[in-house]
């Protein structure tokens, strides 16, 4: 599946319109990115980092823990509905430095 990055929790490393491929149904690490259904939103995905997995889920945070509006597993604890991992950012091809 295909995703769009919307804001800047994940930065430095995805920023809001890349796009990204997702592998559904695959074994997480720890480290990976991830997409996952927001605990009380479902419809609603997110791109976290996996940090570990414990009894109840996915510990998933954002890498700008400073970042406006960012939501993890700090705001909601573990999570169990991980879509997939990200295997690749394909858009766009190169990005500006800033």
């Amino acid at each position: 599946m295909r995703v769009r990055v919307e804001g800047d929790s994940m930065r430095p490393v995805l920023a809001p319109g890349d796009w990204l491929l997702v592998r559904r149904n695959v074994a997480v690490r720890p480290g990976d990115l991830v997409v996952a259904r927001l605990p009380d939103d479902p419809e609603r995905l997110i791109v976290k980092r996996a940090q570990w997995h414990g009894v109840d889920g996915w510990w998933l945070e954002s890498d700008n823990q400073r970042a406006s509006g960012r939501r993890d597993s700090w705001d909601f604890g573990p999570v169990r509905d991980i879509v997939g991992r990200v295997v690749l950012r394909y858009w766009p091809l190169l990005r500006r430095r800033s």
